[in-house]
């Protein structure tokens, strides 16, 4: 057992699933009392920060270091830059979700490298690993969108990850990344190896799953209060949407996909639900 075998409850239900023309799933915060989780969901995100924000070897937490620890992961959240952009609650729903329902383990925390230069870097919202058995494995390298509109967030999706795919930038990629990975991990040395300079770009890209976390305003979940067949029946076009802009980019054929879509009753309510209480933490 490792510290990553320990994770908070689940609160995010899965509840749409469309394969064609490839794996795209909805995940959703549920209601209370007729309205959208927002408190809810806003608390369960501050379960997941030191999960997302501490390496594996931090993770030591007991009952005389535990508010240190969410202290430490808290002030590693609030004061790296995509913070003052709100990403890092789309970067926090994508790793809680991959992690949870795909049992994903982190090889690189992205807070970790982000933070730890006076530069900014330029890079995948989130690296982790999926371990299928039998010694083999993906490497799962996500981007992470945290929008009002739909629209915008798949646009700005497609045009990152179109980006991130770019022989300069996996090279570069595979640079600052190889250093991070942790040794604790299974299969260590195979998944370093992909990051090698001598690696063909090829073998990374082979080894890769793509997950593009959306999470945005919706409108049928301002407008139910409840998960049903009627709420179902209006979030279905919202996710089939976002699966064909994404379809009509042309990504599919060069990597392969899994589209993530979380409806939100509010993104700017969550937005500082979460900034609440995450200076709660790091005052």
């Amino acid at each position: 057992m490792t510290k990553y075998s320990i994770k908070p409850k689940r609160l995010l239900k899965h509840v749409l699933k469309i394969d064609i023309p490839f794996s795209n799933n909805g995940y959703c915060a549920g209601f209370e009392l007729s309205a959208w989780r927002c408190e809810a969901l806003a608390k369960h995100l501050i379960e997941w920060v030191m999960d997302y924000a501490l390496k594996e070897d931090e993770l030591n937490v007991n009952h005389s270091n535990s508010y240190v620890k969410m202290q430490q992961a808290a002030v590693r959240v609030y004061t790296s830059d995509n913070y003052k952009r709100r990403g890092e609650v789309g970067e926090i729903l994508l790793h809680a979700i991959c992690r949870d329902f795909f049992e994903t383990i982190p090889i690189a925390p992205r807070v970790f490298y982000l933070t730890s230069s006076n530069e900014v870097v330029k890079s995948f919202d989130m690296a982790h690993v999926r371990y299928l058995g039998h010694g083999k494995f993906e490497l799962w390298l996500g981007e992470a969108k945290f929008y009002e509109t739909g629209s915008e967030a798949v646009t700005a999706a497609i045009d990152s990850v179109e980006r991130h795919i770019q022989q300069g930038f996996l090279e570069n990629e595979k640079l600052i990344m190889g250093p991070q990975i942790s040794k604790d991990i299974e299969h260590h040395a195979e998944i370093r190896e992909l990051f090698a300079s001598e690696t063909s770009l090829d073998d990374l890209m082979s080894a890769a799953v793509f997950p593009i976390c959306i999470a945005c305003d919706s409108k049928a979940a301002s407008r139910h209060g409840k998960i049903d067949d009627a709420y179902l029946r209006e979030l279905e076009p919202e996710l089939k949407e976002l699966a064909e802009k994404l379809e009509k980019s042309g990504l599919r054929q060069k990597i392969r996909i899994l589209l993530i879509y979380i409806p939100l009753g509010s993104k700017a309510a969550l937005a500082e639900a979460f900034d609440r209480k995450l200076k709660g933490l790091s005052a």
